[in-house]
């Protein structure tokens, strides 16, 4: 007999995770070329990217910031 357990965070972030992961699938297998490139990756994640002080620059730290809506924590 399997006992059904009730939902936890971590079931909400695995999820997510999912969901996220087929985003990408479905965006490298439409795609022209081998790799998607890092802001292709962002675009299909839907992040915005942030660098400390608020401006970019080449090299800079990328830190991504999440979906509005997902729940990380």
């Amino acid at each position: 007999m399997v006992t059904l357990s009730a939902r936890t965070v971590s079931d909400h972030v695995a999820l997510a995770e999912i969901e996220l992961c087929g985003e990408l699938m479905i965006a490298a297998s439409a795609a022209i070329g081998e790799r998607l490139s890092a802001d292709r990756i962002d675009e299909v994640l839907d992040v915005r990217v942030s660098t400390e002080g608020g401006a970019a620059e080449a090299g800079a730290e990328r830190t991504t910031v999440p979906r509005q809506g997902d729940h990380r924590g």
